[in-house]
């Protein structure tokens, strides 16, 4: 039987992109996330209730560039749609010696839905201006992704 690691959600950034460098040159945009579910509530009325997450953006050797881009065009609030799949990434505490895990996102490809910021923010970085403005990145089918073992 075959296995499938694909995600794909649309929702809001919680904070802008944190980029970071590493050692070989490479770069990753870390974002916060997060979507929406809906459900009912006690009273029987629908809410929606956050879903939190972290998303991982990497610049490619092969020239996909999601780190810049997401550092380029993103912000804190814009909504964005993304594809890619789920990571599990390990370490150990510097402060607790404990063995640590998370699951997160790995970016394959992104889509800028729209603004997000008030204009009383200012303007958003990168972006139209234009609601629905639309940009996408990503690789081209069967791709596949070649960011294992980078180091943060």
């Amino acid at each position: 039987m075959g296995n499938l690691n694909k995600v794909m959600l649309i929702g809001r950034l919680t904070r802008d992109p944190e980029v970071k460098e590493f050692s070989n040159g490479g770069k990753v945009a870390q974002l916060g996330f997060a979507v929406n579910q809906r459900r009912r509530n006690a009273a029987g009325e629908w809410e929606d209730v956050p879903v939190w997450m972290d998303l991982k953006a990497f610049n490619h050797e092969h020239g996909r560039k999601l780190a810049d881009l997401a550092a380029a065009h993103l912000h804190r609030g814009q909504q964005v749609y993304v594809e890619g799949h789920l990571a599990v990434e390990h370490w150990d505490g510097k402060e607790d010696g404990k063995k640590h895990s998370k699951t997160l996102v790995y970016v394959d490809s992104l889509e800028f839905l729209g603004g997000g910021k008030k204009p009383e923010d200012g303007p958003a970085r990168g972006g139209t201006g234009k609601k629905g403005a639309r940009k996408r990145s990503g690789a081209p089918d069967g791709e596949a992704a070649d960011h294992a073992g980078e180091e943060l």
